[in-house]
């Protein structure tokens, strides 16, 4: 990649990455962040400094500052610099786990019924398929619940 790429890449793609960074560090208690990063707090402060042609963030800092900050504000960023969002996932709430592998082998059995029912005839048509994808949906739903009940078992 010729230099001059890598030069606008910076200036244009991580303007709003190296902002967000900025931000938390500054709203942060900024000398203990610096301390749980292992960096000094002169040094972080420049590594996250927007308006530094010299800052620069890599992975191991990133990962530290949304680590100790939980301000997912730079991921984000980053994440909407490549036509994507961030959504948090809320885990299901653990519930005895024989309860919860009943409910696999129930959404499974569903998907199953659903799946051999529209193809029956040999084809799949728009309304089974929207039938085995919500099928679907219910069972990752109950695999994750299994999860987050195997997890405190």
């Amino acid at each position: 990649m010729a230099r001059s790429h890598i030069k606008k890449f910076e200036v244009l793609g991580m303007q709003d990455f190296l902002r967000a960074c900025d931000a938390v560090v500054e709203e942060a208690d900024t000398k203990n962040l610096a301390t749980l990063m292992s960096l000094p707090p002169v040094s972080l402060l420049q590594r996250a400094n927007a308006n530094y042609d010299g800052a620069w963030f890599n992975v191991k800092h990133l990962y530290a500052l949304l680590l100790h900050t939980q301000d997912m504000r730079p991921l984000e960023a980053l994440a909407g610099e490549f036509g994507y969002v961030i959504v948090k996932l809320e885990a299901p709430a653990p519930i005895d786990l024989h309860q919860a592998l009943g409910k696999v082998a129930f959404e499974i059995s569903q998907l199953t019924i659903e799946t051999h029912g529209a193809l029956s005839d040999g084809r799949v048509d728009q309304i089974e398929r929207a039938r085995i994808l919500r099928e679907v949906d219910h069972a990752e739903k109950a695999l994750a619940l299994l999860k987050a009940s195997v997890k405190v078992a």
